[in-house]
């Protein structure tokens, strides 16, 4: 039995931390608005450095949106755990609704860090 890294990363915070009263368009808009931030940047840089600039744009994203955690590097291998989850087949959205379960984070800011993760680290997950 594995154990998740949202578990050990459960020192996630939202300063937003009002539950929305539809979840799930909570979480797709996150999901869409972290994709969205993130392809724009993906696009415009070479990928010489590819993985410094995204954990450097990772965090800047999390952070922008009040998202913490107890170091960047615990939200870096949380923000991987997102494309191994992915990579076996689940969908971001239960994936997004795991984060929620785990950590403080509201629907928005799960879906919102599920985006950012996937945009960061395994774009091939973009829709």
């Amino acid at each position: 039995m594995t154990t998740s890294v949202f578990t050990v990363a459960s020192a996630a915070v939202a300063t937003p931390q009002v539950r929305s009263p539809s979840p799930l368009r909570s979480l797709l808009a996150g999901l869409v608005l972290a994709v969205a931030l993130l392809g724009l940047v993906a696009a415009a840089g070479p990928t010489a450095h590819a993985d410094a600039v995204d954990s450097s744009n990772f965090l800047g994203a999390l952070s922008s949106r009040g998202i913490t955690f107890a170091s960047g590097q615990s939200a870096i291998v949380a923000g991987r755990e997102v494309c191994d989850e992915l990579d076996q087949g689940r969908q971001a959205s239960d994936v997004a609704n795991d984060v929620m379960a785990q950590t403080n984070l509201d629907g928005y800011h799960a879906g919102f860090f599920v985006g950012v993760s996937i945009a960061a680290f395994c774009p091939r997950h973009s829709q």
